[in-house]
């Protein structure tokens, strides 16, 4: 990945963090280097980050690592800035509605 920063990463309030620190050590691993993938290409695949269908700006962070898959809710602000919300462990194919 090259030195330019496309996006900047925030977390908002203490939600976030809360999710984070109940994942394994390596589920972890691939969080931040999911955030860093975010942050430093142009155009992020749909594998990493995806809009969520019906929603009006709402997009989930996907991280997988083995056999453990957890969304991370997020939406742009001024278009730079990724303001991570929440995040839950998958247990589903599909992501709730609600």
């Amino acid at each position: 990945m090259s030195g330019q920063k496309f996006r900047t990463i925030f977390l908002y309030k203490e939600y976030f963090s809360d999710f984070y620190n109940k994942q394994k050590p390596k589920v972890k691993e691939k969080i931040i280097w999911t955030f860093r993938l975010i942050e430093n290409i142009q155009q992020v695949p749909e594998d990493y980050l995806k809009h969520i269908t019906g929603t009006d700006g709402l997009y989930e962070i996907r991280i997988q690592f083995a056999s453990d898959i957890c969304r991370i809710f997020c939406f742009f602000d001024e278009g730079k800035l990724v303001v991570v919300a929440n995040g839950f462990q998958k247990k589903t194919q599909k992501t709730p509605k609600s």
